[in-house]
């Protein structure tokens, strides 16, 4: 099911979407609902990155193990040369003490 929404664009908007419209070979409510569409889910996606950053962290303040950068580098320009080393683990830093 669809329903109407009224949107008011300013003039040089509304040719500025007629234009790229035209050029993306869509009419201009269709450029609009891809645009739409597009911005709804890049939101979506940083809700579940947040979500995910936030667990994380509060797993790293329980338990207080990382993963040094050094070893995190060294990974992943192994990756880009196409080996496929061994994950590196997370550890508890030495010292470390909980909050």
């Amino acid at each position: 099911m669809s329903s109407t929404t009224t949107i008011r664009l300013p003039d040089e908007l509304k040719a500025q979407v007629a234009r790229a419209a035209h050029d993306a070979g869509t009419t201009p409510h269709g450029f609009i609902l891809a645009a739409i569409a597009e911005k709804a889910g890049e939101h979506e996606l940083r809700v579940k990155f947040e979500t995910i950053a936030a667990q994380r962290y509060e797993k790293f303040l329980t338990d207080g193990k990382t993963i040094a950068w050094t070893e995190v580098r060294s990974y992943l320009e192994s990756r880009v040369a196409g080996k496929l080393p061994p994950r590196p683990r997370a550890q508890r830093e030495a010292g470390y003490k909980s909050w």
